[in-house]
């Protein structure tokens, strides 16, 4: 019975993944129903007929009849506000763990009337409302809760309107494929040592070290023994901690290992301390590789290569794996 209940459920609401882009709502898609203003309304319509009725008022039937005739329009005007509305989904920008993802939709309205107080939200978020000028188009960002890393699929969304005089509300349930990528909470820890490394151009050893070629800002992984001091001292409020640069000989590489978060416990909680590591390493224009288990990214440095690292923390475990809403 259960499964039957269902079926009509995803039916009647169309709440299969096979939406069409873009969607446009017609008629069958709009459902309405009296609100809670309505409701009283109609009760305050009855009492007046009753009253009407019962001292024989002309002018009361006509008052009524009026209001009636009022609310019938206000009915025809809701859903109207809603049918033909053309959506189409598009990219979510990545988040962290914790942050609200939001989720973007283009509206389009092709009429001469603009569409008013539309109501969109996700099961169990808040909801945003926003106006559509008339033959125009607009954006709307729904927002939804993402507390766990992963692929977070927020379920479908659910657009109403009460407009213009609140008796009544109209919905419509919409499916569009929407998901958002959400790294690991960043955890800030101090950075891990670099690894020394042979540079494959010259002679392993200290000569190198010794092929001074200039100074530059020092970054939180330097030795404090490479610093010019000489330099610093000059201006000292002018220029921050300057570290003499070599040529040749040793080099360094700073690689985020996941055998360096043994000692913090839980695998959430070593991804999140990978994840500040990155963040503070590309902060500190720093070259960087990652260890994971079965995957390894050279090091490198830049946007992209920061969106590579935190979506490969991101997705570790569970690549195929998608991360749930909580009203989904």
């Amino acid at each position: 019975m259960t499964g039957a209940a269902d079926r009509l459920r995803r039916r009647l609401f169309r709440l299969g993944r096979d939406e069409r882009l873009p969607i446009v709502l017609d008629r069958r898609r709009i459902f309405i129903l009296p609100a809670a203003a309505g409701a009283t309304y109609a009760g305050v319509l009855a009492v007046m007929l009753i009253g009407a009725i019962n001292y024989s008022l002309g002018l009361g039937h006509a008052l009524v009849f009026l209001l009636v005739g009022l609310g019938l329009v206000a009915m025809v005007h809701t859903a109207r506000n809603l049918a033909g509305l053309s959506i189409m989904p598009g990219r979510a920008d990545p988040v962290f763990a914790g942050e609200t993802a939001r989720f973007p939709l283009h509206l389009a309205n092709d009429r001469r009337e603009p569409r008013c107080a539309l109501a969109f939200r996700f099961q169990g978020n808040a909801a945003t409302i926003i106006d559509v000028p008339t033959n125009g188009a607009a954006r709307v960002d729904v927002p939804c809760a993402a507390p766990r890393r992963g692929w977070l699929d927020p379920g479908r969304i659910v657009l109403e309107t009460r407009y213009p005089l609140g008796f009544f509300r109209a919905w419509s349930h919409l499916s569009p494929p929407l998901r958002c990528l959400v790294y690991p909470r960043p955890e800030r820890r101090p950075l891990p040592p670099p690894t020394p490394v042979a540079d494959p151009g010259t002679t392993r050893g200290d000569a190198g070290r010794e092929d001074f070629a200039g100074l530059r800002p020092r970054q939180p992984s330097d030795s404090l023994r490479h610093v010019a001091w000489k330099a610093v001292a000059r201006r000292v409020e002018a220029y921050p901690l300057l570290v003499k640069h070599f040529a040749g000989g040793a080099g360094e590489e700073l690689w985020l290992d996941w055998a360096l978060t043994a000692a913090e416990g839980d695998a959430e909680t070593r991804l999140s301390v990978l994840a500040g590591w990155v963040l503070a390493a590309e902060a500190a224009q720093l070259a960087y590789g990652l260890k994971l288990p079965g995957r390894t990214l050279g090091p490198a440095n830049g946007g992209a290569h920061r969106d590579a690292c935190l979506e490969a923390l991101a997705l570790h475990g569970h690549d195929a794996a998608t991360t749930h809403a909580s009203g989904r």
